[in-house]
């Protein structure tokens, strides 16, 4: 029988541990910040019913949907996000789970759509949301969240792009262009990528309005400033109505309220020119770009969207959440230099090369779990010299050295691989204390 070639799909990958250690911290920071707001783990199938799926996001969505019919003979797809399969989940549970209800989940999600740097047919989403709240704090605590989040992950450089959909619903509403609001808001979507000339056309074509109309609507997105002299200017080009007025309002509100739970002014930018892709958000919007690479495009984005879960329920459930896209941010991480560059998840690196010690080796690897250092015994006694070549290909960055004599005379050698630096200290399995105090020094990267 022939081989068969080992090889991914287009717009696929496989993640050895060099990228996927950085992948999974990345997880698990995002869910210690979630759970320090009360945010709780769900998780829903990869499958949903195509009817659940489709005409939820857009028309690009729809068609960048996996689907087919399962032996069943039942119309599938596979999720595209993680929002529309949570608006079904909670049309589904609300009764069990109550209002306002918190959740995060972290899963993958798959998109035929075209790969490019950063982005990936499959990829996974780190989502929150709180569902069953028009409230404005629910609005400010998402904008806090991602604050927070991409803090804890290390970056300090980053702004939030925040807006109000429904400033953008109340200048075309001033226009008298409502029912050409969706293709207006995809197009104006693209700003950013296109440029004014292209959307302003792109605008005239999809949504059949004047150039006027279109430069209006631009002179909007092109508001510039710092917050206090947009939300100034905002009442009068979008007609001044009290529902306008509420609408900026609002925005203000997230603004400030942002300001006191903690996020830094430096981290917010009110920015009315986004306006989200997706048809079913509703309200405040947000963008977050890093200052360092903005070519990467938004790292962590999202919404409100109060109207999703009653294509499932005549309940009304509003929603708000974001998404932080993994992946991308990766790339980003990668490119700014922010990896760790191992392949290893244990810090300590124990040789294996005195074949009569095993039960010693075992030993010591074993007290260091007991006090949640992480250690790597290797398996085969070989010469010294070979397991420290694969200590360091895979980056551990401290070993403990001892052979016969350094258990005969209760001793053991911490090495610091990176540089090249050792020191001996007393060691016997009843009596850790002495060693376990200089590994801590050791793995803080000092002898």
């Amino acid at each position: 029988m022939s081989l068969i070639k080992p090889r991914t799909l287009n717009g696929f990958r496989d993640y050895l541990p060099a990228a996927m250690i950085p992948r999974e911290r990345l997880m698990e920071t995002a869910r210690a910040v979630f759970r320090s707001y009360g945010f709780a783990p769900i998780d829903t199938p990869t499958l949903e019913y195509l009817e659940v799926l489709t005409g939820k996001g857009s028309d690009e969505t729809d068609r960048q949907i996996y689907r087919f019919e399962d032996n069943g003979g039942r119309q599938v797809g596979m999720r595209f996000d993680l929002t529309v399969p949570l608006a079904r989940f909670a049309a589904q549970h609300i009764h069990q789970l109550g209002t306002p209800f918190k959740r995060y989940h972290i899963a993958p999600v798959w998109r035929g759509e075209r790969p490019q740097a950063g982005r990936y047919r499959e990829f996974m989403q780190c989502d929150f949301d709180t569902i069953g709240t028009q409230s404005v704090v629910a609005d400010i605590e998402a904008v806090s969240v991602i604050d927070r989040l991409l803090s804890s992950i290390g970056f300090e450089r980053f702004k939030i792009h925040v807006n109000n959909r429904c400033v953008l619903t109340e200048l075309l509403s001033h226009l008298g262009l409502l029912d050409q609001s969706v293709a207006i808001l995809r197009s104006l979507d693209k700003l950013a990528k296109i440029g004014r000339e292209a959307v302003a056309q792109e605008m005239c074509d999809a949504a059949g309005i004047s150039a006027q109309q279109a430069d209006h609507v631009l002179k909007l997105a092109e508001l510039q400033g710092d917050a206090e002299s947009i939300f100034a200017a905002l009442p009068e080009i979008t007609g001044g109505s009290e529902s306008a007025i509420e609408a900026i309002e609002r925005l203000e509100a997230i603004y400030r309220g942002a300001l006191a739970a903690g996020v830094p002014e430096q981290h917010l930018k009110i920015d009315v020119s986004i306006a989200r892709g997706l048809d079913y958000y509703t309200g405040v919007i947000f963008e977050t770009i890093l200052d360092d690479l903005p070519s990467i495009g938004s790292v962590c984005s999202g919404g409100r969207y109060d109207n999703l879960a009653g294509l499932y329920t005549k309940q009304h459930l509003p929603g708000i959440g974001g998404s932080l896209g993994l992946d991308r941010l990766l790339a980003a991480m990668e490119q700014l230099e922010m990896l760790p560059g191992t392949s290893t998840p244990a810090d300590v690196f124990i040789p294996f090369f005195d074949k009569s010690q095993r039960e010693n080796y075992l030993r010591l690897a074993a007290t260091l779990r007991d006090q949640g250092i992480s250690s790597e015994l290797y398996p085969d006694p070989k010469k010294l010299g070979v397991q420290l070549k694969y200590a360091d290909a895979h980056g551990f960055p401290v070993a403990l050295i001892a052979g016969g004599n350094e258990w005969d005379s209760g001793k053991i050698q911490i090495k610091l691989l990176d540089k090249k630096q050792s020191v001996d200290v007393n060691y016997r399995h009843d009596q850790p204390a002495e060693l376990l105090a200089k590994l801590a020094q050791a793995l803080g990267g000092e002898l």
